[in-house]
């Protein structure tokens, strides 16, 4: 792991300092890179004039880019953990709150307990069906979905919320084929949390934000098609105040 950006490398040395960060920064104080790599953040003025929009880039073992993870607005970025999840999917099962839900399994976790403004994360609804149980996909007709629906409030924005591939099941009785869920599946909610000044000067110390949802569905088994359900979901996130020290005045960007 690396991180490149427009700083010196007098201030890069400052800010690895007194944050303990132990991975590589790399200078890049012309902007050549970041330029090459289409990332240049071309509004950008004054003393920030050169810095990169905010973001991943996933290289593979061969140099190639398979991945990238980028945001429009400066102050909004993806956390590491967050796109740990994405990438690396298993490094989280087992892990999660249990919900108590009829005729599934319901487990709620998150990317990040503790997040800064600005910061995009991941909630995420794991489950787990029974043996010939399933629920139906969306995108489904005549049936009832499964249906993740968060309430954000004002201090957050919402993502799309992303579902799994479903498996096609063949149902005999009425000769049809549909969109279905089988076994253990996630769904996830990406969600940025606002860096707003008026955000920013409600936090203090911190401050904690809670997200609350229902997840409907209908379960089924290969006779019966159960009665529909909600069920109620929330997540807590803490959000801490921003780092706003600089460098030293002789190192800073003029």
């Amino acid at each position: 792991m690396a991180a490149i950006s427009y700083d010196s490398e007098a201030i890069l040395a400052d800010f690895g300092k007194r944050h303990g960060i132990t991975f590589v920064l790399l200078a890049d104080p012309k902007s050549e890179v970041i330029s090459r790599y289409g990332v240049l953040d071309e509004a950008a003025k004054s003393f920030t004039k050169g810095m990169a929009h905010p973001g991943y880039f996933f290289v593979t073992p061969d140099g190639k880019v398979s991945e990238e993870f980028f945001e429009a607005a400066y102050t909004d970025r993806y956390t590491a953990n967050n796109l740990m999840l994405k990438l690396f999917p298993d490094l989280v099962e087992g892990s999660g709150r249990e919900v108590p839900a009829p005729h599934l399994g319901l487990s709620l976790s998150q990317s990040d307990q503790l997040v800064i403004p600005g910061s995009r994360l991941t909630l995420t609804a794991a489950i787990s069906l029974p043996p010939d149980i399933h629920v139906y996909a969306p995108g489904v007709l005549s049936y009832k979905p499964i249906q993740l629906m968060i309430e954000p409030p004002a201090e957050v924005k919402l993502a799309r919320v992303r579902y799994p591939k479903p498996a096609i099941l063949y149902l005999p009785a009425i000769k049809e084929s549909v969109p279905v869920y089988e076994g253990r599946f996630r769904i996830s909610q990406d969600v940025v949390v606002s860096a707003s000044g008026a955000f920013l000067k409600s936090i203090g110390e911190g401050k904690t934000i809670t997200l609350k949802g229902t997840l409907q569905y209908q379960a089924c088994d290969k006779t019966t098609c159960f009665l529909p359900q909600q069920v109620q979901v929330s997540w807590d996130i803490r959000v801490g105040a921003l780092d706003g020290q600089r460098a030293p005045e002789a190192i800073q960007h003029k």
